[in-house]
Order: structure tokens, then C-alpha cells, then sequence
């Protein structure tokens, strides 16, 4: 691929609670010339906190969310599940991109996952080079291919 993947300083959210699955992705994207900002919480109170300007990001401006969301399901505080019920209750994200990206290997996990509005399901490979691949194909996709609505500043 062509030039590095960006989208001026739109940021990417990851949701992830294990440093070296953190660390994993840092790589990929890296790897994968993906050279948005990647901002990391690591639990899912943390996310809704940082989605909705609550906590510790009392002064963020929620007007400005992230371009791609990237959740775990198992987190600590808050399950991914619940974080995914929370950005589609909410008029500021419902339309905000999603992506599932877990070791889960349960078909319930994946079925309320769509239930709940995913737009993407991925299990994590754990081969490093598939890692990247995946990596590049969600940056592309989610990054520059995709075409999102405007959601409501409210």
C-alpha cells in the first residue's frame, strides 16, 4: 500500500486491558503505515469516560469522537458488550464505527455483538502476520474506504 493511512488527526480508540495485545497492535499499525492516533484505555468504564467526557476526561470535547473504535469484549469495570449497548444508546455515537476485536471464540459473544450494532467482528489471529493483514485491511476499510454520517453535536 501506497503512503501512510490517514485521515488528518482522526483518532483511534482501543479498548484493550493486556499490554502486550496493546503493544501487538501498536506493531501492526506501524507495520501497516496506519498513522492515525491511537489512543488506549484500558477497561470499559474508561471508554464510556472517554466517549462521553466523564472521569477523567471531564475536558475532552465529545464533539470530537474518534473515526474507529477498536473493543475488546473481556474488560475489566465494564464488559465490552455493555460499552458497545452504551455508543449505540447515545445520539453522539450510535453511528460511530466499531469493531470487535477479541480472542472470544464464543458464537453467543459474536451473535449480541450484531445484536447490539457492531459494524465488524474480529478474533484476534494469534500469528503475527495475519495480525498486520487484519490491521491493514481495517485501515483501509475503516479509515479511508468507509463513508460515515455526520452524527448530531447534542
Amino acid at each position: 500500500m501506497r503512503g501512510r493511512m490517514s485521515e488528518g488527526n482522526k483518532i483511534i480508540l482501543l479498548v484493550e486491558d493486556n499490554p502486550d495485545d496493546e503493544e501487538l497492535t501498536r506493531l501492526a499499525f506501524a507495520e501497516s503505515q496506519v498513522a492515525n492516533e491511537l489512543v488506549v484505555v484500558r477497561d470499559g468504564q474508561e471508554a464510556l469516560d472517554y466517549l462521553f467526557a466523564a472521569g477523567k476526561y471531564l475536558d475532552r470535547d465529545v464533539c470530537e469522537q474518534p473515526q474507529l473504535l477498536l473493543l475488546d469484549l473481556k474488560l475489566p469495570k465494564v464488559d465490552g458488550l455493555e460499552v458497545l449497548r452504551g455508543i449505540r444508546a447515545d445520539a453522539r455515537t450510535k453511528f460511530l464505527p466499531v469493531v470487535i476485536l477479541t480472542s472470544s471464540k464464543e458464537e453467543s459473544d459474536l451473535v449480541e455483538s450484531y445484536t447490539l450494532g457492531v459494524n465488524s467482528y474480529i478474533q484476534k489471529p494469534v500469528d503475527f502476520t495475519q495480525f498486520i493483514d487484519a490491521v491493514r485491511q481495517l485501515g483501509l476499510y475503516w479509515l479511508v474506504l468507509n463513508e460515515a454520517p455526520h452524527t448530531s453535536k447534542k
